[in-house]
Parts: C-alpha cells; structure tokens; sequence
C-alpha cells in the first residue's frame, strides 16, 4: 500500500486547544497535594466505565458493528457511558470508525497508518477530517435517534456535570485524576488501537491491511488488542479468537448473554477462521 503526498487538511483549533489543555491540567495530579488512592481509585473504575462499557463494548462493538443486541435502555447506559469518554459524540465516533473499516489504511483513511505511527496514533485528530462529510451515510441507523443527538450536542456537557460530582464527592484530587488523568488514559488506550495494533504484534488472517494482534493493546483496552482479528471478523463480538488472547469485553458479552440481556450475539463459524488463517 502507498500513500501519495497530499496537502494536510486544516488544523482543528477547538480540538487542538482542548487537547493540549486537557493533557496539560493530568498533569497537575501528579502533584503531591493533588494524590490520594481514593482519587486514583476513581480513576481506574471510571476508566473501566468510560472505556469498557463505553467505548470497547458499547459504541464499537454494540453499535458500531451491532455483533450482539441487547435492550434499548442497555444501550443507552453503554452509549452515555462512551459519551463520558469525551471522544466527541457517539454519531461521529461511530461514523468515523466504520469508515475506517470501509477504507482501512487506504488514503482516505483518517487515521491510516501508512502515514506514520504518529499520524495514526494521534496526529490526525488536530486537522480537520474529510471523512467527516460521510458521517450521515455511515450513521443512518442512529443519526434521528433523539439520545444519540443528545450526547452527541452535550458530551462537553457531560463532562463538567461529572467533573462538579466529583468535586463534591472528593475535591479537586477526584476531579484531576478521575476527568483529566483518566480522559488522557482512555484516550492513548484508545489511540494504540489505531496505531500499536497497525505496527506491532502478529497477523493471524488475511484482512488487506496492516492490522495486527497486540497482547499489551488488549490488556489496556479491554481485548481491542486482537485487531487483527477484529479486521478479519469485523461483525464478531469475540476479538480473542485463541484460548489464550484474553478479551474482557467479551466476558463481560458472555456475562450479559447468560442474564438473557444480550442475544443475537455474533462470532465466526470454525470452518470460516480456518478459510481465513494466512497460509
């Protein structure tokens, strides 16, 4: 795959400011009067919340990619909780990811990682993303629904109203590390999959891209890691194919399954994991 030189699109000020700002303020935790083990406490269950059940199982593998079904008020808990994540609103998260997928490390990908580990890591969400003009083609199944339009309009929102709970629950120390340390942990979690799993690790099955299987990725973000075989089985709800490619998420698949919340539930047939292994 090659990748001709284009001029950059422009830079995305609004986005640029808030996440140097953001970066800059996680900092401040790190301070000795800002630490606590209670506030680190925070930090780790809010990152399961916003990371786990909200980006991982929620909008990338409930909606994104609808590998398994569960009622409509679970998945508006999973979205509201991805929309804690602060990674814009679930519509263009969603429309953004499945045009990844339409057009993986292509040109036209936002974040291809032909374009460099930096590029695809972070890079890209300081410019403006042309592929943002396919977002209401991609989205058609949730672009009306009146609570996708509402975290979609109020995810900054959101924030704060957390950020004020926070600070009555435990002061300023639950804010830095349970909104800033942890939006800045979810985010590069979240990052590595666009990036780390397209550079390093191991290729189980033909996908036509760069994706790759990456324990270390898997562990911090909840079985992603096993992107490649993700690409290759886009529609399963099961990343960790192998016994030993441990996926939380899809734990946590199986758990809803057995309390009859989460049916429909997709994975690929043996025969079709045996046709797709790289000869």
């Amino acid at each position: 795959m090659t990748v001709a030189n284009v001029p950059k699109p422009p830079i995305n000020w609004p986005t640029a400011i808030f996440m140097v700002a953001v970066h800059s303020i996680a900092l401040l935790a790190f301070l000795p009067s800002n630490f606590s083990w209670s506030a680190i406490a925070v930090a780790l269950f809010l990152h399961w919340v916003t990371g786990c059940l909200g980006i991982t199982l929620g909008w990338h593998r409930l909606v994104a990619h609808r590998s398994f079904t569960v009622p409509k008020w679970l998945e508006y808990f999973f979205v509201f909780c991805g929309s804690l994540a602060c990674q814009h609103g679930p519509i263009e998260w969603i429309g953004l990811h499945r045009h990844h997928h339409a057009h993986s490390d292509q040109p036209v990908d936002h974040h291809s990682s032909t374009k460099g580990f930096w590029w695809s890591h972070m890079g890209w969400i300081f410019y403006e993303v042309p592929a943002d003009g396919d977002v209401p083609r991609l989205t058609k199944d949730i672009a009306r629904d009146p609570f996708y339009l509402f975290c979609e309009n109020y995810f900054l929102l959101m924030q704060v109203a957390l950020g004020l709970l926070l600070y009555v629950i435990g002061g300023w120390s639950f804010v830095l590390w349970g909104i800033f340390v942890r939006l800045v942990a979810v985010y590069h979690c979240t990052w590595f999959v666009n990036s780390a799993t397209h550079k390093f690790g191991y290729k189980t099955f033909e996908s036509n891209d760069y994706s790759t299987n990456c324990w270390w990725v898997a562990v911090v973000t909840y079985g992603e890691g096993w992107h490649n075989n993700h690409h290759a089985f886009q529609f399963s709800a099961r990343h960790g194919l192998k016994w030993w490619e441990i996926d939380v998420t899809w734990m946590t698949i199986q758990l809803l399954s057995k309390l009859g919340l989460a049916t429909k539930v997709k994975i690929p047939k043996q025969e079709d994991v045996q046709a797709a292994l790289l000869s």
